[in-house]
């Protein structure tokens, strides 16, 4: 279980009280070296006990840090003119940007159609005009885009085109190659002369009633025919 929760009170037990001030003290003094260590910062601690005893702790030297202390009390309670220029200056930094800010904002919650009260007619003109320019500006940038657009379409559909044609003439130089191929493996066939040679030989004798002989010779065959009345 976790410890109870201590009120804050003064201890009225003397012994406990310097118990607890002597673990206390440790313990504080522990904080402000890990502070000084972790963070880089210059600390000073000075304890006194209720009997009047001193305890003190510095990153440097006690004197330099009480020296420090004196005159960054003094500068605050005795600014120097060029602190109260500098001030003076800074303050009037923030105003000016503070008022610019508010105008911006104005001006751009007008240009949204919104906290048009209080204006003018001249005033209203004014920002339909802004408002004309603006939708100009946009369109031409709109067709600025669209005719880039355009363009980068036109080159990819003409690129497109060419890989077109010059697949379609790879592949008809693939089928002339196969043509040719199949013609020089195809086998030999016999043509038929455009001229036959026909020759008649015709043998006339008598052999008990008149007879014709005929001898053809056509595609290379022989061929032999009696005619007999």
């Amino acid at each position: 279980m976790g410890r109870g929760k201590i009120e804050i009170k003064k201890i009225e037990n003397l012994n406990i009280r310097q118990v607890t001030f002597s673990k206390r003290r440790n313990g504080l003094l522990k904080k402000a070296r890990e502070l000084s260590i972790l963070c880089d910062a210059e600390v000073g601690v000075i304890i006194f006990s209720t009997t009047g005893k001193l305890y003190q702790w510095s990153s440097t030297s006690m004197e330099d840090t009480l020296l420090r202390y004196n005159r960054g009390k003094v500068v605050e309670q005795h600014p120097s003119d060029e602190q109260k220029a500098e001030q003076n200056s800074q303050s009037i930094d923030v105003s000016a940007l503070k008022e610019e800010y508010l105008k911006l904002r104005a001006a751009y919650m007008r240009l949204n159609g919104k906290e048009l009260e209080g204006l003018s007619f001249k005033e209203v003109q004014q920002l339909e005009r802004q408002l004309n320019e603006g939708i100009l500006s946009v369109k031409e940038h709109k067709e600025q885009i669209l005719l880039e657009q355009l363009k980068r379409c036109r080159l990819q559909e003409q690129k497109a085109i060419l890989e077109n044609q010059s697949l379609r003439k790879q592949v008809e130089e693939l089928q002339q190659k196969a043509s040719s191929n199949s013609l020089d493996f195809s086998p030999l066939q016999t043509k038929t002369p455009p001229n036959t040679s026909k020759l008649d030989f015709h043998f006339d004798h008598h052999y008990h009633h008149h007879s014709d002989t005929s001898l053809h010779l056509d595609l290379g065959i022989l061929i032999i025919s009696f005619k007999i009345p």
